[in-house]
C-alpha cells in the first residue's frame, strides 16, 4: 500500500507539471519578449529548450540526471518518452475525428492530392539526403551508425513522436546508441530551421516587395463555428469535451488491441508495429467515426457526438505536450560525439526543404504559392501547427486554401508515404538498396506531381 506523500504517488503528476508549466511560462515570455515573437518560434519548443536548458545546467552542477531524480519517480526520461509516444497517437486520433465541411470541387482534389505528394516527396528528399550523408560519415567516423540520416524526414518531415520511435527502434533492434536522443535532435533542430527558413523568407519577401504581411497580430484562431446542427448540448448530465475524450481513449484502446492482436501474430515486427501506434490509432478513429454516422444516418443515434472545434483543441494540447515532452527528453551529455554529423544533417534538411518546396510552390501554385510556401515548409521542418504559425504572418483568416491544403493531404500522404516507412526499417541492413529506392520513388512521384507540366496537351 502506498502512502499519499510517496514519490511513486506525485512523480507522474510532478512530470506533467513540470511540463505544462514549462510551456505556460515559455508562452508569457514569448508575449513579453519582442524578439521572441519575431523569432517564430513555437511556444511548445520554447517550452522544451526552456526545461532542456534547466536539465543540462543540473546535470553539470549535480552531475545527476534531472529527471531521474527520486522526486521524479527515478524513472522520469522514460517517462518523458511515453508521454512523447502516446501524445503524438492520441493528437492524431483526435485530429481524424474531425469531419470535413462541404463539397471539394475537382481543382480543389487535385490541389489537395498535389500537396500530400510533396509531402512524401519531401520525406524522400529529406531521406536521401540524410542518409546518404550518413553513408559517407560511416566511412569516416569509425562505427558510425550508416542509417542514422533516416532520421531526418521523421525529425523533420513528421516531428517528434516519429522521430522518437524509429530512433528507439534503431537503438533496441539495431543497435544504434543514442538513438533515441538522437531523433529527438534532429527533430529539434526541425523546429529552429522553420523558425530560422520562415523568418528569412519572410524578411526577404518583404524587402522586395512581394509579400505583406498579415495585419493579424493576436495569433488566436478564429473559428466562426464552434457548433453544427443536431450536436450533443455543451453541458448536459456530461459534459460534451468529456465525450470527445472518451472518443479519443476508445479509440486508443482499439488501437492497443490491434496492435495486440498484429504483434501476436507476427512476433518479429513488434516494434515497428508499436512504432505505427498514430497510424493505427487513425484507422481505430475511422472506424468509431463511420460506424456513428451510420448509426446516425439509421435513427439509432439521434445526436451527433463529435465536435470538431473540440477536437481541435484536444490534439492541439496533445501535439504541444508532445513537443515538449519530447525535447525535454534529449540527453545532450549522451550525443557529444555526434554533434558534428546532426548540424550537418540539420542544415541540408532546411536548405533542401526549403528549395524544393519553394518550387513545388511557384510551379504548381501559382494563384497563393506564398502561403503555400510557408505552410508546407513549416510542417516539413516542425508540425502542422508550425506550418499554421508561418501561414497567419501572411493569410491570418485563412482566405486561401493553403490551410484546407495541409488538413485534407494527410489521407494521401499516409498511403504514399507508408512504404517509406516500412524502407526505414531495412535501410540499417541495406542502406546502398533503400537509398535507390528513396531516389527512384522520389524521381516516380515528381513525375505524377508535375504531370500537367511534364505531360502538356493542347487545348481547344
Amino acid at each position: 500500500m502506498s502512502n499519499f506523500w510517496d514519490y511513486n504517488v506525485w512523480s507522474f503528476i510532478l512530470i506533467i507539471g513540470a511540463l505544462l508549466g514549462s510551456l505556460f511560462i515559455a508562452n508569457m515570455l514569448k508575449k513579453a519578449l519582442p524578439f521572441l515573437q519575431k523569432s517564430l518560434i513555437p511556444t511548445s519548443v520554447l517550452g522544451g529548450l526552456t526545461i532542456l536548458v534547466i536539465s543540462f545546467i543540473y546535470k553539470l552542477i549535480s552531475g545527476n540526471v534531472l529527471f531521474n531524480e527520486a522526486a521524479f519517480g527515478g524513472n522520469g526520461m522514460n517517462v518523458l518518452e511515453i508521454v512523447t509516444y502516446h501524445a503524438l497517437a492520441l493528437g492524431f486520433i483526435a485530429s481524424a475525428f474531425k469531419t470535413n465541411g462541404g463539397k471539394i470541387t475537382k481543382r480543389r482534389s487535385v490541389e489537395i492530392i498535389n500537396t500530400g505528394v510533396t509531402t512524401v516527396s519531401t520525406y524522400l528528399l529529406q531521406a536521401i539526403f540524410g542518409l546518404g550523408i550518413t553513408i559517407i560519415a560511416s566511412y569516416v567516423i569509425s562505427n558510425f551508425f550508416v542509417a542514422a540520416g533516416v532520421l531526418l524526414p521523421f525529425g523533420y518531415g513528421q516531428g517528434t513522436g516519429q522521430a522518437l520511435n524509429y530512433g528507439k527502434i534503431y537503438q533496441a533492434d539495431f543497435g544504434f546508441e543514442s538513438g533515441e536522443s538522437f531523433g529527438l535532435t534532429i527533430a529539434a533542430l526541425g523546429f529552429l530551421s522553420a523558425a530560422i527558413g520562415g523568418v528569412f523568407h519572410l524578411n526577404l519577401q518583404k524587402r522586395r516587395g512581394k509579400m505583406v504581411l498579415s495585419s493579424r497580430t493576436d495569433g488566436s484562431l478564429h473559428t466562426d463555428v464552434y457548433e453544427d446542427p443536431n450536436e450533443i448540448p455543451m453541458q448536459e448530465s456530461v459534459d460534451k469535451f468529456t465525450v470527445q475524450i472518451a472518443l479519443i481513449v476508445m479509440a486508443y484502446l482499439l488501437t492497443y488491441f490491434i496492435m495486440w492482436g498484429l504483434g501476436s501474430l507476427l512476433p518479429g515486427m513488434k516494434a515497428i508495429i508499436y512504432g505505427f501506434n498514430f497510424l493505427l490509432g487513425v484507422l481505430s478513429a475511422t472506424l468509431i467515426k463511420v460506424t456513428l454516422n451510420f448509426l446516425n444516418k439509421k435513427g439509432i443515434v439521434k445526436r451527433k457526438h463529435t465536435n470538431n472545434f473540440l477536437m481541435t483543441r484536444a490534439s492541439n494540447f496533445f501535439f504541444d505536450l508532445m513537443v515538449v515532452a519530447g525535447i525535454a527528453a534529449i540527453r545532450l551529455d549522451v550525443l557529444e560525439n555526434y554533434w558534428g554529423i546532426i548540424i550537418i544533417l540539420g542544415f541540408a534538411g532546411l536548405i533542401v526543404t526549403y528549395i524544393y518546396n519553394r518550387i513545388v510552390a511557384k510551379t504548381l501554385f501559382g494563384d497563393y504559392a506564398e502561403e503555400q510556401f510557408l505552410t508546407m515548409y513549416g510542417m516539413l521542418t516542425g508540425t502542422a501547427s508550425t506550418g499554421i504559425i508561418l501561414l497567419r504572418e501572411v493569410d491570418g483568416e485563412f482566405k486561401t486554401p493553403a490551410s484546407d491544403n495541409l488538413v485534407y493531404q494527410n489521407f494521401p500522404a499516409i498511403v504514399l508515404g507508408f512504404p517509406m516507412m516500412f524502407l526505414a526499417t531495412l535501410a540499417p541492413v541495406r542502406p546502398y538498396i533503400c537509398l535507390l529506392i528513396f531516389v527512384a520513388y522520389f524521381i516516380a512521384l515528381n513525375v505524377f506531381l508535375f504531370r500537367s507540366k511534364i505531360f502538356k496537351t493542347k487545348s481547344k
